[in-house]
Formats: structure tokens, C-alpha cells, sequence
């Protein structure tokens, strides 16, 4: 039963404002063709607009079932239109993007009807208006009869208890019109049908009620009826519209405009296609370095030397490089470097050692240990026995640079490591080729390195008593072979009366000494043409085993006792300090800790291991007490990627200026079809639909566009990377340096959908808050 009684509202019809229904009590019975005759249309008007609950309006005291509508919310009037009220409109008002069964279907749409439940009604619904063998056309294949009907079918298709028909008849011809009119007379002997026209003979003719209105005002009511007691609890069924429905709304509205939606779309990839572009390159190019830094540095020695630089400190502010206004005093200002501040002394002792031992062989192809310990070695040189060195250095200069250099960066070095175990690789045979002689077998063998033009450092052969000239060629067979005796502490040394040692200079007889260790070249070797770990200096190379060897034999000779025991030099009496004191008891051999240590990771990835390895030792000690390592790859490597990610984050920003402009530009078009499917908002309202079914759709529809223009631009990005390529191996002789990465581009997609989402949640809000009575009314 439905009930309106002491309605009090002045509504606004065609401009005018007009008084309806003042103080009167108009009831319904649940069976009844009533037909509402106005003199104008503003009576018509507001019955439909107080029956369907269609404006936002405080309806005095509407009794539905029972139940007053007085303090009625949006929500409470959007599910009454739905589970309660059929509407047949004078337009049709058919949403064209959509079938005829799908229109049918939109009121269970909303009421969260399943599918196949939506399809059985709304199959049933269109057998019932004749139109069986059309429910899968489109609303234009059909005449405006066959419209109508459409329109009658979604108005039963959810089971209404109301049948409301605004001039059902106006937009037919006389048959048609007869045929619609015999339709809805049948209907009304299942539901309340209330017709409004203004033909007052298919009033007379159909309708078993008529009431007439004149100026808002009721003049006639052929068949009261007297509102009873009811008793029924009045219950309303809540609408909604999932996400995935409104999608597909949106998606059948985007398919008919295919050209729009394709130009669209484009407009808005043209952000996305930017940053693919920049972040393909980027990708491409940080590959291309890290493929060469992996050819070239992945191997690198971690090197732990006994004096190396603090990179935490900050040489920005190094003396000489600060920057300002001139100082006028007469005065100097003493101060220290900040590389002297840099400057850090590892504490190298057994207990590291030991730690470095435990590392896992699986991460590293094998560790080397450099020492000072001098090389007590004598050479035959054209028959005359005379000391010799393995050294690059100038003869008679005592050192070089060079080597104090490759100590610390494991670049450059004249010891190579030695397999930790059997299963692990030999370095010498994975990066070098022998192209005379044979690869060391034993501790005691020793190698020349050469380059690739076959050239080796001159003072090393010099240092081992050849007579060469620069670019003068020298056989083979004068190098490999040659043999050299190692000379022990005690023989090599002699003490003097005084208590001080001095080098014996009898070289002959030291040579002849049976106890000597003969060590010989046994091979020249050449870097091979794919090796990344040409670390060896151009000149004699040794295992650091034989160091090792020497460090055993003279750790207890007498030389090395007499210095532990002395705080001066023992050989001209110099005072010591303690740091002196211990690299000499390291060069005579006193010491098995190394000065440098280099661990040779098997790739960056097992480099980062050993690495973390490394700092654990480190947590929880003092700055002074901590072992600080040179990363030289890794120092090179977050140089190079800091370059890139401050280049690609520059270009990125750029580009993402025509994705805010996409965003802006979705804004309006999506504004733009708000005003185009203003009259669908209007039906949508008319079924039930909520503000936030009909923000849902328009999101939805953003949604789809920005899924679209997304994944267009990821993949025009992708297109583009091929003719980029070309152009870049023509000028650079780089491949395939355009590269995007899969993770970037669906990155891209959800940035495009989110942008563009928000670019049309303002006007999907502005179409929710849409007056349906007023959005019907728009063409």
C-alpha cells in the first residue's frame, strides 16, 4: 500500500514554481490502473518526481507500507526506485552503448542480482513484450514500439510493486500505442500501474482510476480509496554495483566511441612512452656498464692492506681545496690533511688471519697473501755470481711507487694466489696462457708476465743481471729455465764482533751452499684475450707460498732473534720505534702475518657476501681496532650507477610533466562525458543506482583509459627501443642498449591508471551529485 497525505513542497517545473498537493491524502491499492489527467505538467510532474522519490526533497508524510518516509536518507530513495518502483518513460531513455538485454538486465544490475538469475528475468521479461527473438540487438535496430516495450521489460524485470508510466504512449503511433496501452492493462492486474498523460481517452479507456489534477491541485479522484491498518514491516533492499560491473558498463560505453577512446589513450601514453624512453635507455646503458664492470672489476681483489684510507672521512674539505676570501694575517695556521685524517693502520694480527681462513670457499676462487720479506737471491750473470731481485723497480733505487700502489689495490701486483683447496680454480691457468714453458708446479717456480705484444717491464730483466736494450728482442729460451738460489738468513747474514749483522759478500761461496733453495723460471705467460683479471704486473711473478717459505726459514734465524730483542737496528744501530721496529722484523722474514691480503670474489654477487662477512668482524670495536678493506670495484661501480640514477631521475622529471598534462586532459574528457551521458545518469538514478555506483562507473571508466594508455605507451616505449637501438650501434657500435625492464613497464601501467584515475574522480563526483529528474530531462 502506498500513501501520501499533508505533502507540503513547492516544485520547480519548467521555471515555474507551483503549490501541488496541498494538504491532501491520496492511497493506493496494491492492484490498480490509475491514470493522472493534469491540465499542466506540473501536477504530472510532481507525482512522478513524490512517487519515485527522484529529488532530494523532505516529503512531509509518505507512507510506504506502513513505514514514513520522513526522515528517509539518499541511500533509503535510491533502494525504494529500485526494489519498488518500474519506470516506463515518454523517451525510452535507453542506454544505447548497452543490448536490449543488458538495459533489461541494469536494474538487477544493481540490486547485485547473480548472472544467471539476471538473465533468466530478464529473458522472461522480454518473452512477456513479444520481443524474444530481438533481446540481443542494440536499442537502435529497434522501432519505437519495440523500444517501448524494451523499456516495459526492464521496468518488470526486477518484480516492482509500482508501475510508474510517464506518458508510455506519447512518443507511438495509434497502433503502437494500442498495443502498449493492452501491454500495461494486463500488467495491472499484478501491480499498481500509475499512468500520467494527458490524453484523457486512454484514461477512460484503460484505467479503472483516474485522478485529475488542475494547477497542482487535485480536482477529481474517481475511485478513492481509504487508507487501512498495515501491519507489514516495511523492509528495503539495499543496491549495489560491484567495481567489475561497473568496468563493464564503461567498457561497452568506451566501445562505441573506439576512435575517441584510441585518441584518447594516445594522448595520454605520451608521458608514459617519454619516461619508457628514458628509463629504457637508462636500463639499457646501466646494463652496458654493469656488463663491463662485471667483464672488468667483478673479479677485483677486495684487498685489506696494513695502511689504506678511511672512506668515511670526508676529503671535500682536503688542504688546498677549500674555496673563499684570501687571509691578511702574518701568521701561518698548522693543520692536517684531511688525507693524513683519511689515513688508517689495519691492525693485522693471527686472530684475522684466522677469520679470513674461515670465509666460504664457495664465494671466492682463492685469497693471496702479500708479504715485505726480502729475497735473499743470487744469480749467475754471465759467470760472475752478483745479487739479483724479482723486482720492477729501477736498479739500485730501493723501490718504487708502483709497488707500494699495488699493495694497496691489488692492481699491478708481482704475487698471484695459490687454490685454496682442489675443488677450487687456478688463477694463473683461468686468466693466463703459456706461450713458453709451463705454469708453475711448485712453490718454488716463477713466471714472466708479458702483454699482449709479448713486451715485459725492462727493469726486470735487468734486476736479474740480462744485459737488454729497449726494443730489443729477446728469445725465449734466454728467459725460461733460468735458475736462481734463494739464500737463508743465517747464511746470507754474518755477525760481526761488534753484536750487528752485515750481508756476507762472499756471493760464490754463499751460492755454492748445499742448503739453498733453487728457485726457476718455468714459463712465460700472456693475459688471455677473454680474462678480466689481468692484476699481474708486466715482469717476475710468484706464489705467495714462496714468501711464505722464506717467512718459515728465517723466522727463527739469528739476524731475527737478535732484532726482536733490540730496539735498534741491528745492522747500523739506528734507533726503532715500534712500527719501525716490526716492518723490519717483516722485511728479514720475522713476522708469517702479511702485509695485504687479496680476496678474489667469483662474481658481485659473492662479493656482496664477503663483504658483509668482512664488516661482522668489524661490529662492535673500536674505530682504531677496526679492519677496513679497499673495494676498488665497488668504489667504481656506485660511481658510475650514482651518475646514471641522477641523469635518469633528471629526464624522468621532465617527462613527467606531460603525465601531470595527461592527467589534467583525462580530467576533462572525462567531464566532457559526464555531459554526454547525462540523460544515462539519469536512468542509472531512475533503477536505484547510488552516488557512488554512478562515481564507480565513471571511475571506472578512467580506469579502462588509463589501463589503456598505459600499457599503448608501454608498448609504443617498446617499439621505439628497436629503431633506438639501430641508430645508437651505427654511432656507438653498442647492441640492444634500449632495454625496458618488464617490472618498469607494468610500474608505468598502474602510475598511468592512478593518474588518470584521480584526473576523473572530480567529475565522477560532479556526475554522482546529479539531480535525476533534471539529468532525464536532458538531451
Amino acid at each position: 500500500m502506498l500513501a501520501l497525505r499533508n505533502i507540503k513542497k513547492y516544485y520547480t517545473v519548467g521555471g515555474t514554481t507551483t503549490k501541488a498537493l496541498d494538504g491532501v491524502s491520496v492511497s493506493f491499492r496494491r492492484q490498480e490502473f490509475v491514470a493522472i489527467l493534469g491540465a499542466s505538467g506540473s501536477g504530472k510532474t510532481t507525482l512522478l518526481n513524490v512517487i519515485g522519490g527522484l529529488d532530494n526533497y523532505d516529503s512531509g508524510d509518505m507512507i510506504i507500507d506502513g513505514k514514513s518516509t520522513k526522515d528517509f536518507k539518499d541511500g533509503d530513495w535510491d533502494a525504494y526506485r529500485n526494489n519498488s518502483i518500474g519506470f516506463v518513460f515518454q523517451s525510452y531513455n535507453l542506454i544505447s552503448h548497452l543490448g536490449i538485454i543488458e538495459n533489461v538486465e541494469l536494474g538487477m544490475t544493481l540490486s547485485g542480482v547473480s548472472k544467471e538469475k539476471k538473465r533468466q528475468h530478464a529473458t522472461a521479461a522480454l518473452e512477456r513484450v513479444g520481443l524474444a527473438e530481438h533481446m540481443h540487438k542494440k536499442p537502435n535496430q529497434l522501432s519505437g514500439g519495440q523500444m517501448q516495450r524494451v523499456a516495459i521489460a526492464r521496468a518488470l524485470a526486477n518484480d516492482p510493486d509500482i508501475l510508474l508510466c510517464d506518458e508510455p504512449t506519447g512518443a507511438l503511433d495509434t497502433e503502437t500505442s494500442l498495443q502498449i496501452m493492452k501491454l500495461i492493462k494486463e500488467l495491472s492486474k499484478e501491480k499498481l500501474v500509475i499512468m500520467v498523460t494527458h490524453n484523457p481517452e486512454l484514461a477512460y479507456d484503460y484505467a479503472n482510476r483516474i485522478i485529475e489534477f488542475s494547477d497542482g491541485k487535485i480536482t477529481n479522484d474517481s475511485n478513492p480509496y481509504t487508507e487501512e491498518i498495515h501491519d507489514a514491516k516495511f523492509k528495503l533492499k539495499r543496491t549495489k554495483m560491484s567495481f567489475f560491473t561497473a568496468l563493464k558498463l564503461s567498457f561497452n560505453n568506451l566501445r562505441t566511441k573506439k576512435g575517441r577512446t584510441l585518441l584518447t589513450a594516445f594522448a595520454s601514453s605520451i608521458g608514459i612512452i617519454s619516461i619508457g624512453i628514458v628509463l629504457s635507455l637508462s636500463n639499457g646503458f646501466q646494463k652496458q656498464i654493469d656488463k663491463t664492470q662485471t667483464e672488468t672489476l667483478s673479479k677485483f681483489p677486495i684487498t685489506i692492506s696494513q695502511i689504506t684510507t678511511d672512506q668515511t672521512i670526508n676529503q671535500k674539505n682536503a688542504l688546498g681545496s677549500d674555496k673563499g676570501s684570501y687571509s691578511n694575517k702574518k701568521e701561518i695556521t698548522p693543520k692536517q690533511s684531511e688525507q693524513d685524517k683519511a689515513q688508517h693502520v689495519n691492525h693485522i694480527n693471527q686472530e684475522y688471519i684466522d677469520y679470513i681462513k674461515k670465509i666460504n670457499p664457495s664465494l671466492t676462487n682463492s685469497i693471496g697473501y702479500s708479504r715485505t720479506v726480502a729475497m735473499n737471491i743470487l744469480g749467475d750473470v754471465n759467470g760472475d755470481i752478483k745479487p739479483i731481485s724479482f723486482s720492477n723497480a729501477t736498479p739500485n733505487s730501493g723501490g718504487s711507487m708502483e709497488s707500494a700502489m699495488s699493495s694497496m689495490t691489488g692492481i699491478g701486483i708481482s704475487s698471484f694466489p695459490t687454490k685454496l683447496n682442489n675443488d677450487s680454480k687456478d688463477f694463473l691457468k683461468e686468466n693466463y696462457n703459456v706461450i713458453a714453458g709451463e705454469y708453475p708446479t711448485s712453490a718454488t717456480d716463477i713466471v714472466l708476465i708479458v702483454d699482449r705484444q709479448n713486451a715485459t717491464n725492462i727493469n726486470a730483466l735487468k734486476n736479474i743481471g740480462l744485459n737488454v736494450k729497449e726494443n730489443e728482442p729477446l728469445p725465449f729460451d734466454d728467459i725460461v729455465g733460468k735458475e736462481f738460489k734463494l739464500i737463508s738468513n743465517n747464511t746470507y747474514y754474518q755477525k760481526i764482533p761488534t753484536g750487528n749483522f752485515i750481508p756476507n759478500t762472499d756471493y760464490q761461496k754463499m751460492y755454492d751452499n748445499t742448503g739453498n733453495t733453487t728457485i726457476r723460471v718455468s714459463g712465460i705467460l700472456r693475459v688471455k684475450s677473454s680474462s678480466s683479471m689481468n692484476l699481474l704486473s708486466p715482469g717476475f711473478a710468484y706464489s705467495n707460498e714462496l714468501t711464505a717459505k722464506i717467512v718459515d726459514e728465517n723466522e727463527q734465524s739469528d739476524i731475527v732473534k737478535a732484532q726482536r730483542d733490540s730496539n735498534k737496528n741491528v745492522m747500523n744501530n739506528e734507533s726503532l720505534d715500534a712500527q719501525a721496529k716490526d716492518n723490519l722484523l717483516a722485511y728479514l722474514g720475522g713476522t708469517s702475518i702479511p702485509s695485504s691480503i687479496l680476496i678474489y670474489p667469483n662474481n658481485f654477487s659473492d662479493k656482496e657476501q664477503i663483504l658483509t662477512y668482512l664488516d661482522k668482524y668489524n661490529k662492535g670495536k673500536d674505530k682504531e681496532d677496526r679492519i677496513l678493506y679497499t673495494d676498488l670495484a665497488g668504489t667504481m661501480t656506485q660511481l658510475t650507477g650514482g651518475l646514471m640514477d641522477a641523469i635518469t631521475y633528471v629526464l624522468i622529471a621532465f617527462a613527467g610533466i606531460s603525465l601531470v598534462t595527461s592527467m589534467i586532459m583525462i580530467g576533462i574528457i572525462t567531464y566532457t562525458s559526464v555531459l554526454e551521458r547525462t540523460k544515462e545518469i539519469g536512468v542509472l538514478k531512475a533503477l536505484g543506482a547510488r552516488k557512488k555506483d554512478i562515481t564507480r562507473v565513471f571511475d571506472a571508466e578512467t580506469c579502462i583509459l588509463g589501463i589503456a594508455s598505459g600499457s599503448l605507451g608501454v608498448f609504443i616505449a617498446y617499439a621505439t627501443t628497436f629503431p633506438i637501438n639501430s641508430l645508437l650501434y651505427k654511432l656507438t657500435d653498442l647492441k640492444n642498449v634500449a632495454q625496458l625492464n618488464p617490472k618498469h613497464a607494468l610500474i608505468l601501467v598502474i602510475i598511468s591508471t592512478i593518474l588518470t584515475m584521480i584526473g576523473g574522480h572530480i567529475p565522477a563526483r560532479i556526475a554522482a551529485k546529479k539531480d535525476a529528474a533534471i539529468a532525464l530531462r536532458a538531451e
